[in-house]
């Protein structure tokens, strides 16, 4: 069984869904990204360069802390946990919204803290066409989020699937999950947990739902 399981994905994938229903199921710790917290993100949406560096860098500080807090714990009534964001997340984003000046001042500082962070034992990546994205991002219907394009959507994708390249540590698993919902489909939920729950060699692995 793994002790640490990220579900992660683009905006609109679905991942906080996903997160907190499987984490309710199994009884584990749960860890979600406090996005709204953050007082910049509406700003960059209108003005990604003024905002994008604040932005990044309230992010990845509680990001951060947010880890460090929660799994520097023992809990014995809660063994597993888990979380909807992996923290490199911090500088993928980055990659995509910095300048190149920004983007190296913000590499250092990262992994500076970055190694201080446990990997986790599984990252879950559920990967939706960006028509479907678009779709989700109108229906939750966030004001700030609207503006949303498919480039940007795009960008982010490929960003994180040059990173699941370069991933040995552990496996990563991207789930094709365009056609499903897992949300109201019990069982397309189950396709996804067993994928979840199943042992995987290290390295990348592609599945459909």
């Amino acid at each position: 069984m793994h002790n640490y399981i990220v579900i992660e994905g683009n905006i609109g994938a679905g991942k906080t869904s996903l997160t907190e229903k499987f984490a309710n199921e199994i009884n584990a710790r749960l860890v979600l990204e406090q996005f709204a917290d953050n007082p910049f993100l509406p700003q960059f949406y209108t003005d990604r360069e003024r905002f994008a560096f604040p932005l990044e860098l309230f992010f990845v500080a509680e990001r951060f802390q947010q880890l460090k807090d929660t799994l520097g714990k023992q809990d014995m009534f809660q063994q597993t946990t888990v979380a909807d964001y992996i923290f490199i997340k911090s500088l993928l984003f980055a990659r995509v919204n910095l300048s190149e000046e920004e983007y190296k001042l913000y590499q250092r500082l990262f992994h500076i803290i970055h190694s201080t962070l446990p990997e986790p034992d599984v990252l879950v990546y559920l990967h939706c066409e960006v028509d479907r994205l678009l779709h989700n991002i109108s229906k939750r219907g966030r004001a700030y989020e609207q503006n949303i394009s498919a480039d940007y959507l795009i960008s982010i994708q490929n960003t994180y699937f040059e990173y699941f390249k370069t991933v040995t540590a552990f496996p990563v698993l991207i789930i094709d999950v365009t056609k499903a919902d897992f949300v109201s489909n019990e069982n397309d939920y189950h396709k996804i947990k067993s994928l979840i729950q199943a042992a995987h060699t290290n390295g990348l692995h592609y599945y459909e739902v």
